[in-house]
């Protein structure tokens, strides 16, 4: 039988609704996995849920950092393979949910982390790929292993650090074992076609606008908050450069959407190559993604559901 359930897919694709439904159904418990979510204060930019959204199904590791502190993927593992075990022995199901691919592959799969200092040999590697394949394709690497990291690709010197931290400091992932399951699981993605997509974070966008996102940098910014991870997330290091008078108010909001659709496409590809995923059209009737979803938690033969998702794999 399922053990966890994951909701994975771009920004604006539907999650939480389809999370809040099928908590409701299977007796579920909701795990935060958006790796800005964590952030007190950060709720608009971010899409957070609203308490009165929740229909009361609890949700877990929300608001957990205040914003000038910094939070790895390898603090999210801890925290919810802990969470996993803490909602299994209440005889609830956990649904994971959020566009955070990374975060979510480290929970689900034996991907290991480690404290020791980057060797000398992957440093060398690493050189020899940029002087054979150039910065833009070492960006490339680096935006597959992490696809909300925040460094511009035209900072060598900084993008090889990131990939030497992801690839072996201090989180190291080994390709043979990241593949290999921790739980039987069951990883739901939500398909939108693109056009239709972008037509949506755009409408967000919008929304977040309306609903207070300026009022809300505008106090992170008057706080004194810089050079930390948090702000460097999408919706609020755009309006950070307005408010440094870098852009008008007009130009970040158009910043924040193509940043915003740039990101949902760094999702897709993420998401496509890294995990077994069932993947369902996001724009059809909710009660038939309901279903879908249903057969296959009821399905207990693990292999002959990864064989079926893997043909709906694009």
């Amino acid at each position: 039988m399922v053990e966890v359930i994951a909701i994975v897919g771009p920004t604006a694709s539907g999650k939480t609704a389809l999370s809040i439904e099928l908590a409701k159904r299977l007796n579920g418990e909701i795990i935060n996995g958006d790796s800005m979510q964590v952030y007190r204060g950060m709720d608009i930019g971010t899409a957070k849920i609203r308490p009165e959204e929740m229909d009361g199904i609890p949700h877990h590791l929300l608001d957990i950092r205040d914003p000038d502190e910094s939070f790895s993927v390898a603090e999210y593992q801890s925290l919810v393979r802990e969470k996993i075990a803490e909602i299994q022995q209440r005889g609830k199901l956990p649904i994971i949910v959020g566009g955070t691919g990374l975060y979510v592959q480290s929970v689900l799969f034996d991907y290991r982390f480690s404290k020791q200092q980057v060797d000398e040999e992957l440093r060398q590697t690493l050189n020899a790929e940029l002087e054979r394949l150039g910065p833009g394709a070492m960006h490339s690497k680096l935006m597959e292993l992490d696809p909300e990291i925040d460094i511009h690709p035209n900072n060598t010197r900084r993008v090889l650090r990131a990939l030497e931290i992801l690839l072996s400091g201090e989180e190291k992932e080994d390709g043979s074992l990241a593949r290999t399951p921790m739980y039987d699981e069951l990883i739901i993605g939500l398909d939108v076609p693109r056009a239709k997509l972008y037509e949506r974070i755009d409408s967000r966008v919008d929304g977040m606008m309306e609903s207070g996102l300026l009022d809300e940098v505008r106090r992170l910014h008057d706080s004194g908050l810089r050079d930390v991870q948090s702000i460097k997330a999408i919706g609020y290091k755009e309006l950070y450069a307005y408010f440094d008078g870098m852009y008008s108010l007009e130009e970040a909001v158009a910043k924040l959407k193509r940043n915003s659709r740039q990101y949902a496409k760094r999702q897709f590809t993420y998401f496509r190559n890294k995990m077994p995923i069932l993947w369902l059209d996001a724009t059809v009737d909710a009660e038939n993604n309901l279903g879908e979803i249903m057969r296959f938690w009821q399905e207990n033969d693990r292999n002959r559901r990864i064989e079926q998702m893997a043909k709906t794999i694009r």
